[in-house]
Order: C-alpha cells, then sequence, then structure tokens
C-alpha cells in the first residue's frame, strides 16, 4: 500500500471550493468563559459572582446583595410616600366633616352628628394604621443600613429578626400589602428572613370595635367639634337638641341635599380609607 493511501484525508490536498468555500467552512467551536469575582478583589459587597457566556443558552446573572439591598430601600422609601399621601388626603377630608358636624349641630340633627362622627372614628383609626406603617418601614430601612454594615465585613446578607418583626405587621396593612408581599419573598430568597405565616383569626371584628368606640368616643368629638354645643364631655349626651321649625317643600330639598352630601362624604372617606 501505498504512503498516500494512509495518510489522513485531512493531510491531502482538498479541491478548491470556489464560491462555495465561506459556506461550507466549519465553524469554530463554542467555547465556556468562567469568570469568578471572590471576596479577595476588594469589592464592597465581597459577593462570589459567576458570569456564564454560553452562546444563546446562557445564565442570567443574580443581582448583588448590595443591590438587592438599595432597590428594597427605594421601594420602601416609595411606598412611605404613599403612605404620606393617603394620610394628607384623609386629614382633608376630616376637616370638611369637621364643618359639616358643625353645620348640623347648629340645624339641630343630632343623627347627623353621630353618623358623622363614626366617620371620623373611622378615619383617625386608619390614620394611626398608617403612621404605624410608617414607623414598621423605618424599621426596615434601619434593618437594610444594619445589613449594608454585616455586608462590608462578613461578605454576605444575614437573618434579621427586627425586619422579619416588621415585614409581618407591614403585611397585614391593606394599602402597601402588595408590595410588602414582594418584598417579603425576595427577602426570604435572599435569607435575610425566614417563611411568614399570616394570621388566620382576627381578634374582633371592625363592626364590633366601631359600636364599642362609638359608645365612648363619639361624644367626645362632638363636643371637641362643636365646643361644648352638644353635651359635655366626657359624659354621654343625652339633652335633645332644639328642633327646628319645618318649612314645608323648603326644609325637605334641604333635608334631601344634605342626605345626598353625607352619602357622597361618607363615600370618599371609604375610598380613601381603602
Amino acid at each position: 500500500m501505498s504512503p498516500d493511501a494512509c495518510a489522513s484525508p485531512f493531510s491531502r490536498p482538498q479541491p478548491s471550493l470556489g464560491v462555495w468555500a465561506p459556506f461550507l467552512t466549519p465553524a469554530p467551536p463554542r467555547r465556556l468563559s468562567v469568570t469568578c469575582l471572590g471576596a479577595g478583589n476588594g469589592k464592597p459587597e465581597g459577593a462570589r459572582r459567576v458570569q456564564f457566556a454560553m452562546g444563546l443558552f446562557g445564565k442570567t446573572q443574580e443581582k448583588p446583595p448590595k443591590e438587592l439591598v438599595n432597590e428594597w430601600s427605594l421601594k420602601i422609601r416609595k411606598e412611605m410616600r404613599v403612605v404620606d399621601r393617603q394620610i394628607r388626603d384623609i386629614q382633608r377630608e376630616e376637616e370638611k366633616v369637621k364643618r359639616s358636624v358643625k353645620d348640623a349641630a347648629k340645624k339641630g340633627q343630632k343623627d347627623v352628628c353621630v353618623v358623622l362622627a363614626k366617620e371620623m372614628i373611622r378615619s383617625r383609626k386608619a390614620v394611626s394604621k398608617l403612621y404605624a406603617s410608617k414607623a414598621h418601614m423605618n424599621s426596615v430601612l434601619m434593618g437594610m443600613k444594619n445589613q449594608l454594615a454585616v455586608l462590608r465585613v462578613a461578605g454576605s446578607l444575614q437573618k434579621s429578626t427586627e425586619v422579619m418583626k416588621a415585614m409581618q405587621s407591614l403585611v397585614k396593612i391593606p394599602e402597601i400589602q402588595a408590595t410588602m408581599r414582594e418584598l417579603s419573598k425576595e427577602m426570604m430568597k435572599a435569607g435575610i428572613i425566614e417563611e411568614m405565616l399570616e394570621d388566620t383569626f382576627e381578634s374582633m371584628d371592625d363592626q364590633e370595635e366601631m359600636e364599642e368606640a362609638a359608645e365612648m368616643e363619639i361624644d367626645k368629638i362632638l363636643f371637641e367639634i362643636t365646643a361644648g354645643a352638644l353635651g359635655k364631655a366626657p359624659s354621654k349626651v343625652t339633652d335633645a337638641l332644639p328642633e327646628p321649625e319645618p318649612s314645608g317643600a323648603m326644609a325637605a330639598s334641604e333635608d334631601e341635599e344634605e342626605e345626598e352630601a353625607l352619602e357622597a362624604m361618607q363615600s370618599r372617606l371609604a375610598t380613601l380609607r381603602s
């Protein structure tokens, strides 16, 4: 057998492919490049990051812990501004309710005054919850600052009991519930907090709380707004107010307008609280 017969087919002279050469030349094989950045590189986040270059099937790189903490802090500050705006809106409506209570007291409409006073109790209760949520969000922000300090030293995020307690309170507030649940999932994934269990039992029904609070607070509010025109605080108002003289169709139309205004005001307050 001749030496040419034993030679590799790639060592033999190949015929010219002409214009088809660019299309028939095999492409070079894809290579996997791995870059590891550890804590020894002087990076402040100190987290190991692995970047894969795999052509069309590359893996997405996870965000560094420092970037996650900064994003969470920005979201919480944004929700705090939303809460501040809701508080201002409720307080503006409360001022309108106060003026309506004074007008109803002058006309001797005690039932209207009581209804409006209940609306004020609900509004003040909603504002108190919103202020409490701001305090919890401030606690979470402080926890995020502590996480950044721990990250510089230990190189990783640590579990935080304070952050977990604050987030458990925030996920129960309807106004910010969706955002806080999303943040909780991200924090659980990062290992800052553990899985939270939602309460299955309510302490008391809101309507029952309202009835009990009404007995104690309505007269105080009426006394405060009307400067003592509706009894003396803190005793309960029992004296009947002077009845205005009826004026026929004019009085009926005024009553209808007042009822419509009362319903509109209640609707606005309910919308703000929800």
